[in-house]
């Protein structure tokens, strides 16, 4: 079976945690510090806050931001749960504007005409790897007072053509905050663990103690402590979390870090070959960038598709059970997060809300991609795809 996704894992990842096993420290060591110190340096910012998820990470980035009850934080409906449900967790309102229909991020003018004037943030989610609109989005954000945050969990390692030249993905103007992801299935693992970026050295400090119980430790930034010394003191200045990213954690995020760009460039490669496969099949929508500079740059994590089910006279679920039976694994990104109970019950909405986003997802399909992948396996996949096209019998 060839899985939607894999981790890839080698025996250098292997030995870098074995030394940590090996070593005095295994949760909150010096090895924390090296990753984020390795990781800003990679994304091209001044600070990286290594914490347990991306969820945490986007967790953190509105509560540094400010954001809370009374605000509004807008974000695509094609996006993993967390995108919008850490509003909810500080008490803001999660809320959705609808997806461009090719590039299937965030619509700038779907933002701009559904904008509430309790709005304080607007989460720009980077589906698949391809990069969201940010100079339009933050155009329209920032001309109302919102920050930007880029949810980038799908596009570690990426770049994108905008104003004139390249960008890193978490280093552009047009975004406060960056947040990636570490999960297994992810361009670069830690297991589970995720980053936040930022230029702004008060927002990176406050995240830093607010990831650990909001604990101060350094002595100079004490309020009250201020006339003892010791080892051992330390303040507890706000009410933080449990958001901690371990040194074993980080070994493996290192040295998969310094193979990131191999890894890239293999599932570009895998891309372009689904792409060229695909393109003479009508039934079968491929994903699209936003501009064609983009292509060499791109940190593709899914492959998803839109698949013209009535066309191939077979429903999704028949078609996933057609391609698991030829041994090609399948999955759907993602049911469009407003339609979930929770968010019905909670905020009232419901089907209509964001049409381009619900007719995508009866469409969407993403196929394998991982960098592990060998070029018989992508060629299996693309045999398998291409099968469900029925015959043409002549009249």
């Amino acid at each position: 079976m060839i899985p939607y996704g894999r981790q890839s894992i080698s025996e250098a990842d292997i030995a870098a945690v074995t030394a940590v096993l090996r070593s005095d420290f295994l949760t909150q060591g010096p090895l924390v510090e090296e990753f984020e110190r390795r990781f800003a340096a990679h994304v091209g910012v001044a600070h990286a806050v290594a914490v347990s998820s991306a969820t945490a990470a986007l967790h953190l980035a509105l509560r540094v931001a400010g954001i809370g009850p009374g605000h509004r934080v807008v974000t695509s409906p094609i996006t993993f749960l967390a995108s919008a449900n850490v509003a909810a967790h500080v008490g803001a309102t999660p809320d959705f504007a609808d997806i461009d229909p090719v590039t299937r991020t965030l619509d700038p003018n779907a933002l701009a005409a559904s904008w509430q004037a309790d709005t304080r943030a607007v989460v720009a989610v980077d589906f698949a790897g391809p990069t969201a609109a940010l100079p339009a989005i933050a155009q329209v954000a920032r001309a109302r007072g919102a920050v930007v945050i880029e949810d980038a969990s799908h596009a570690v390692g990426g770049r994108f053509f905008a104003d004139g030249r390249a960008w890193n993905v978490g280093a552009s103007p047009w975004a406060d905050l960056a947040v990636f992801s570490f999960h297994p299935v992810k361009t670069l693992t830690t297991g589970e663990g995720g980053m936040l970026v930022t230029d702004r050295a008060d927002w990176a400090a406050q995240a830093r103690r607010l990831r650990s119980h909001g604990i101060e430790r350094d002595p100079s930034a004490f309020t009250e402590f201020t006339d003892e010394a010791g080892p051992w003191l330390y303040e507890m200045q706000d009410l933080g979390y449990n958001y901690r990213l371990t040194d074993i954690q980080s070994a493996l995020g290192i040295s998969q870090l310094s193979r990131l760009e191999a890894a890239l460039r293999r599932r570009r490669a895998i891309v372009a070959a689904y792409n060229r496969a695909f393109a003479s099949c009508d039934w079968i929508t491929t994903p699209a960038l936003r501009c064609p500079e983009d292509a060499p740059m791109t940190s593709w994590h899914l492959y998803a598709v839109e698949i013209d089910f009535a066309a191939i006279g077979r429903t999704r679920a028949a078609v996933m059970a057609e391609l698991r039976a030829a041994g090609v694994g399948t999955q759907v990104h993602y049911i469009p997060v407003h339609l979930q109970p929770w968010y019905r019950a909670t905020y009232g909405y419901g089907p209509g809300k964001c049409p381009v986003a619900e007719r995508y997802y009866e469409r969407a399909l993403s196929l394998p991609l991982f960098p592990g992948m060998t070029d018989t396996d992508v060629e299996a996949v693309i045999t398998a795809v291409r099968a469900l096209q029925p015959s043409l019998v002549p009249a």
